[in-house]
Order: structure tokens, then C-alpha cells, then sequence
């Protein structure tokens, strides 16, 4: 610990790096009755703190090494720390990247004026790579996690952390990969303060230290999960997993929809967005003080990263509410006759839907899918039982992660030849898109506004997180009622789109024949 200590002190990383701010996040701390500090790594040059171990190891080398040049392999935040480093140091930078690198990334390794090699479909190939190709030019490797010069590198975040802290924190929450991010910041820790608790928080699906810490080995993982794709690695350290073993009091494992959950509470308090890895210690307090029963402690939370694919946002949109266990999903049975649909919205009141799915089928029954925002798990069992109550089976699919993932975009399927509602010889399906004010009671107005003679053969609803919601709505209207209908849509007053010729809906949904 003395050896690590020392290198930390010395470390040199500010000739890139900044001091990176410790910020109250208000609003976590309201809702879980802790003083919740974030420290915001994702505000360094590169959006990590990669850049204080990799600029720390680099800043050693000697000259003949410099003017050989580096190499490291990394599809992420190393490998633009590599870049900037190299980039001051004036020295030749090869990155080594999987051929699968978003473009994204590899663009901003090019910007920091390094060389980009892609080679292989995994991170392992890429590794392979860069090895054989520093023996071959005579390149001085720059590990990623697992080297003392970058775990001091990366300690310098617990220096900062303890001299911007106002008293000593209770607890300090860290993601962890290869690990050496939390092994620099236990040793310091520990070294000084011992009563502080270095908590570690990994993907349950990428949980290679919490396994090797149960196994008292390194254990190597045959698969790992590429959401949380800054820590997804299949083995750790040897130097980190002995700094771990020693010095980290205990492991926090967390799913998908817990991380994304994390993102969106650090965007509603600080207005950024993190990486699924960056918001791994938040989503890991989180889950912490929940298990632990934790109430008024100062609790510390590295956001280690911000390097978001932009895509990837719809993703963590959906989930966010699932795993904030603000949202359930449902699969309720409702019987297929006139008015059952007009029921069901009567249960649901004035709760805020966030999809609403249905096709009517031929058979007796129909099943909706739908999700609902709830205030916390109690409100999800008080749902449920309101619908029991009123004669609807439901099944609660929020932990489905087929559904979560695929069927909850799938619902749909053909109008029968023959329904036991209305003939279809004298009822015509009319299908209209409409465009309607989003407040609570607005889709409940909707369905009461139609005549209870027009069975709703087609229903879809999504809550885009717009001012404006938008339907589809399937109606089974009586040819001589057309009139009608025509009548309904002006009283109504929502925009409204004829969609009944759309070559789409012939194609997918309209009647078979």
C-alpha cells in the first residue's frame, strides 16, 4: 500500500488531465434521503478518466521509447486517452480497434492525430494484435487497467475526492472492468481514511471481478454482456485483482435496465448524458442503499464516463422507467365484444400509459400489451389488483426481457374473414392515425368520444415524450354509418390521417382474403 501511495502522489496527469468538480446531485439525494455526491470524470478532455493512467504510464517513458512510439489496444476511452497523450508528448500512437468499433469512436481516436488499425470482431483479437505488432515495430504497450503506473494514474481521483469532500464519505461507489480504476482509488483510501467503504459495481451479466473475489482466483468469463461495453472485459488484472481483493469491501452487481435507469437520473441532475459504464457506480449506490436500508450518509459516486453512441439513447429511454420501477409492463385479457376496450380505460383512469397495443383476433378473448407508469412497486401490485377486481387478467412482463427487447414492437397481425362481433360483409375497417394534445385523460376521451356499436379493431399508443400524442386506431364501421363516422371525426376535433389505403397496412394488417 506504501509503494502505491507514493505513486500516487507523484503521478503525472494534469499536464492533460483536469481536476475534475465533486457536484451534490439534488434531486438523488432527495428521493433516497442521502447527501449523494457525483465526481464527474466525464468532464475530462476525453470524456473519462482513461486519460490520468494513460498519460500517467506514458509521462515515464524514456526518450528512445518516445520517439519508437506507443501501441494499445481499446475500442473506447483508452484508446482516446492513448491518443491525447501521445498527441502532447509528440510520440507515434497505433490504436488498436475490433473492425466493429463504431465509426463514432474511431473518428475521435483519428482526431487526436493517432494511427487506427482495426483488426478481429472482439476485443481479445484486437489485444492479440497489438501485442504481436509491438514486438514486431518495437512499441512500448500501454495496458489498460492492468500496470501500477496507470492504477496511480487513476487514483489521483480519491486524492481529489477527499480534498474536495467537506467530511469523509461513508461509502465511494466504482464501476469496474479490468479494474483499474477502483484498485487505484482503494489503495489511496485505504492508505489514509480505512473507514471508508470502496464499494465496487459491475453488470451482472459482465461480472468478472465479483466472480474471481467469490473463487479467490481470476476466473475468466466465457461470455459477457456488451451493453456496459467500458467495462465489458472477460478477465481481470493481476495486479488489480490482488489491489481488489485487499483493499475493496464488497461488490454490487446491477442489470440493464438499473444502468439506464442511472443515465436518466444523472441527466435530470446535471443535464449530461453518461455512458451505460459511466452511470455503473450511481446505478450501484442506488441498489446499495435499497438493499442496506442506508438513511442520511454521504455516499460518493465516480461518473466515469460519457462517450454515448447516440443511437443507443432510444435504448436507454425505454428501459430507464422499468429499471426506476416507474413503469409496468402488462399483458391483460380482455373479452372481444363492443365497450370491453372503454372498460379497461375506465380502470386505468387517469394513469399515464407509455404503450397501448392491440389486434382484435377471432377468438373470444384478446390480449392488450401495454405499459404504465406507476410511483413505485407498491402502485404496480395496487394496478394489478384494480384490474383483477374488475374481471381483467393481466400478467406483468416487465421482468420479460423478450418482451422488453422484441415483443412489445411486434403486436399486430391480419383482421379474420369472419369475426363474432360484426360481419365484415357489412362493416368496413377504417384505420386513422390521429394527433391529439398529451395530458392525462386525453386517450380516455378518445375512447369514450366513439360510439359503442363501433368495435376498435386495431389500437396502438406510444408515448414518445412529445407535447403530442399520436394513435392508430382501427374502428369496424357499418357502411351505412360512414356518414357517421365522417361526423365523429370533426365533432372529435383531434388532427386526423385516412389511413385505410396505405399500401402498408394492405400489406401487414388489413383483412385477409
Amino acid at each position: 500500500m506504501e509503494d502505491y501511495l507514493q505513486k500516487i502522489l507523484r503521478a503525472r496527469v494534469y499536464d492533460v488531465a483536469v481536476e475534475t468538480p465533486l457536484e451534490l446531485a439534488k434531486n438523488l439525494s432527495n428521493r433516497f434521503k442521502n447527501q449523494i455526491l457525483l465526481k464527474r470524470e466525464d468532464l475530462q478532455p476525453v470524456f473519462s478518466f482513461k486519460l490520468r493512467g494513460a498519460y500517467n504510464r506514458m509521462s515515464q517513458l524514456n526518450k528512445s521509447e518516445l520517439e519508437k512510439g506507443v501501441i494499445a489496444s481499446s475500442a473506447g476511452n483508452h484508446a482516446q486517452g492513448v491518443a491525447l497523450s501521445a498527441l502532447y508528448l509528440k510520440c507515434r500512437a497505433v490504436i488498436v480497434m475490433p473492425i466493429t468499433t463504431p465509426a463514432t469512436k474511431i473518428n475521435a481516436v483519428r482526431g487526436h492525430k493517432a494511427e487506427v488499425v482495426l483488426h478481429g470482431d472482439t476485443y481479445d483479437e484486437a489485444y492479440q494484435e497489438a501485442i504481436r505488432l509491438s514486438n514486431l515495430e518495437g512499441l512500448t504497450f500501454i495496458h489498460p487497467f492492468d500496470d501500477p503506473e496507470v492504477i496511480a494514474g487513476q487514483g489521483t481521483i480519491a486524492l481529489e475526492i477527499l480534498r474536495q469532500s467537506e467530511r469523509l464519505p461513508h461509502a465511494i461507489y466504482v464501476a469496474v472492468g479490468g479494474g483499474g480504476l477502483i484498485s487505484g482509488i482503494a489503495a489511496y483510501i485505504k492508505s489514509l481514511w480505512p473507514q471508508i467503504e470502496v464499494i465496487g459495481v459491475e453488470p451482472k451479466d459482465a461480472a468478472a471481478m465479483t466472480m474471481s473475489l467469490e473463487a479467490n482466483k481470476r476466473v475468466e468469463l466465457k461470455d459477457i454482456g456488451l451493453f456496459a461495453d467500458g467495462v465489458a472485459v472477460k478477465k481481470v488484472g493481476k495486479n488489480t485483482f490482488d489491489l481488489t481483493r485487499k483493499y475493496v469491501d464488497s461488490m454490487v452487481t446491477v442489470n440493464t435496465d438499473e444502468i439506464c435507469a442511472a443515465i436518466k437520473d444523472v441527466f435530470e441532475d446535471t443535464r449530461s448524458i453518461l455512458e451505460p459504464a459511466g452511470a455503473l457506480a450511481i446505478a450501484g449506490l442506488k441498489s446499495d442503499i435499497n438493499k442496506r436500508g442506508l438513511v442520511g450518509k454521504d455516499l460518493i459516486a465516480v461518473a466515469c464516463g460519457a462517450n454515448m453512441n447516440f443511437d443507443r439513447l432510444r435504448f436507454v429511454a425505454e428501459r430507464a422507467e422499468i429499471g426506476e420501477e416507474r413503469e409496468v409492463m402488462l399483458s391483460v385479457e380482455i373479452p372481444e365484444k363492443a365497450g370491453s376496450l372503454r372498460k379497461l380505460c375506465e380502470v386505468l383512469g387517469t394513469r399515464n400509459l407509455t404503450e397501448f397495443s392491440y389486434r382484435m383476433s377471432s377468438n373470444t378473448t384478446a390480449q392488450i400489451f401495454m405499459g404504465v407508469q406507476i410511483q413505485d412497486p407498491e402502485d404496480r401490485y395496487v394496478l394489478i389488483q384494480e384490474l383483477s377486481n374488475s374481471g381483467f387478467k393481466s400478467l406483468d412482463l416487465s421482468s420479460d426481457e423478450f418482451s422488453k427487447m422484441h415483443l412489445r414492437h411486434m403486436v399486430g397481425g391480419r383482421l379474420p374473414i369472419t369475426s363474432n362481433i360484426n360481419s365484415l360483409v357489412t362493416s368496413k375497417e377504417l384505420l386513422y392515425r390521429f394527433e391529439f394534445p398529451e395530458r392525462p385523460g386525453a386517450l380516455m376521451r378518445f375512447v369514450n368520444t366513439l360510439r359503442p356499436e363501433w368495435s376498435i379493431s386495431i389500437f396502438h399508443y406510444r408515448n414518445h415524450g412529445a407535447d403530442v400524442g399520436r394513435i392508430v386506431v382501427g374502428v369496424l364501421v357499418p357502411t351505412e354509418e360512414i356518414n357517421s363516422w365522417n361526423n365523429f371525426l370533426k365533432e372529435l376535433g383531434y388532427k386526423s390521417w385516412d389511413e385505410t389505403n396505405n399500401p402498408a397496412y394492405k400489406l401487414f394488417l388489413g383483412a385477409q382474403t
